[in-house]
């Protein structure tokens, strides 16, 4: 008899296979519980493969998903705090998008190995993680894509800015799957602006998308230990994200 609870669940640091073969870090979190699981990757942000990033990871296996997210530094700095790792990643020029692309696949195969995988997968990523994650959906197959303020999707990234993070709104076409899209109004890298484009783009291919833009938010509002932090933008952030996931990868 399982005698575990619901929201029990295991959390820790694995490696999985990436691109080209390559073994990179990764931090996954799975429940406890028996049953039919949905499977969700997590693309971490900019500043890299943090503490914020492994709670959300495990925020989503107490919801009842295996979940896995890939250290896209791990071959710049192996075991580096991850404010260095994301220092020596930006030096090297980022994260080529082919990398990630493959480093996501790999992570995918990962969960699809794990006892109780339904078949059903998600993405979802922030900052640079939301453009990793709408690139990944256009570049894989997925059930769902959650896109949270992802910047360069659509405009070009400022001076200083790595030189892989380019636009790629010219990949929509192949967006594999629905999307869910959380903005802040007051943010500068995506603009509203941007965002109403690549809107209007996934509305002229017919791709099923929903977007919602939250007044007084900017960049990062889902980031609790931060000033740009917006309270009630990250609960109805996450009250969506929970809907979503739960419409298209349970069952």
């Amino acid at each position: 008899m399982n005698a575990y609870s619901p929201d029990a669940i295991q959390a820790e640091t694995i490696s999985i296979t990436g691109h080209g073969g390559d073994e990179i870090e990764a931090y996954r979190a799975i429940p406890l519980a028996e049953g039919a699981r949905g499977s969700v990757v997590w693309i971490h942000h900019m500043p890299g493969y943090d503490r914020e990033t492994k709670e959300f990871v495990r925020r989503l296996a107490v919801a009842g998903y295996q979940t896995v997210a890939p250290n896209l530094y791990s071959r710049e700095a192996p075991g580096a705090a991850p404010d260095d790792a994301a220092a020596a990643a930006r030096a090297a020029g980022g994260v080529p998008d082919e990398r990630l692309v493959g480093d996501v696949a790999g992570a995918v195969e990962h969960l699809r190995s794990l006892p109780g995988a339904n078949g059903k997968f998600g993405v979802i990523g922030h900052c640079s993680g939301g453009r990793h994650a709408f690139l990944a959906a256009c570049s894989l197959t997925f059930d769902a894509a959650v896109d949270c303020y992802g910047a360069f999707i659509v405009e070009d990234a400022p001076e200083g800015m790595p030189k892989t993070m380019q636009p790629i709104l010219g990949l929509a076409a192949g967006l594999s799957c629905p999307m869910l899209g959380l903005f802040g109004a007051e943010d500068r890298f995506p603009s509203p602006d941007g965002v109403a484009t690549l809107d209007a783009e996934l509305t002229r291919l017919g791709k099923p998308h929903e977007f919602h833009s939250y007044a007084g938010a900017g960049h990062s509002f889902f980031s609790v230990d931060r000033p740009a932090y917006r309270p009630e933008a990250a609960v109805d952030g996450w009250r969506r994200i929970d809907a979503f996931f739960a419409t298209h990868l349970k069952g």
